[in-house]
């Protein structure tokens, strides 16, 4: 994995880091993967605390580890406190991206749940929830996107995009478990077809 040069991070970063996720917080509709975009522009674009490896890794490994699919969150905290040099700046990295993810969402998961079920019968509520639907699935596109994009040899890549297509007709138009065909990928990256 590529790693960044040696950062040094002062306070006001640790807290800048923070404040961004608690803002990407209430945008994760559908989930933190569907801000995975804006987490890319700041951390590797604009910021340069992470290369784009370690955030490419952060999310496949989280994604092929078993419990929920925030974890790449933490995984990205984690390697940007590591590029600091540090493994207690891993850890703050981790508890500042996780806590900033996960506590407005949680919290507004919660009352809006409670509120949305005493209301349920209401005509808005249940518009709501089908409009949300298609911000879901655009969302999601612009998260496989970036990070089918990175690769930046289209031309050579396309069995990737291929069986990027595949995979989307296939969750599209059948009920097949995804795991297997994450399982599927991954045998045929193993090899060496992808």
């Amino acid at each position: 994995m590529t790693a960044v040069a040696q950062l040094t991070l002062s306070l006001g970063d640790w807290f800048s880091l923070f404040l961004h996720f608690l803002s990407l917080s209430l945008l994760a509709v559908g989930g933190a993967i569907t801000t995975a975009p804006d987490m890319h522009r700041y951390l590797v674009v604009q910021q340069h605390w992470l290369s784009e490896a370690q955030f490419n890794a952060s999310i496949a490994i989280a994604q092929a580890s078993p419990g929920p699919n925030v974890l790449f969150v933490a995984l990205m905290g984690w390697n940007v406190g590591l590029n600091t040099g540090s493994a207690a700046a891993g850890l703050l990295g981790m508890l500042a991206t996780m806590s900033g993810i996960l506590l407005p969402s949680a919290t507004l998961t919660y009352v809006a749940a409670r509120w949305s079920h005493a209301n349920r019968d209401l005509r808005a509520v249940r518009a709501f929830k089908l409009g949300l639907a298609p911000i879901v699935v655009a969302l999601l596109i612009a998260t496989g996107w970036i990070l089918t994009s990175a690769h930046d040899q289209v031309a050579r890549d396309w069995p990737l995009w291929a069986l990027t297509l595949v995979c989307v007709l296939l969750v599209w138009r059948t009920r097949i478990h995804m795991l297997w065909l994450l399982g599927a990928g991954a045998l045929l990256g193993w090899f060496g077809w992808i």
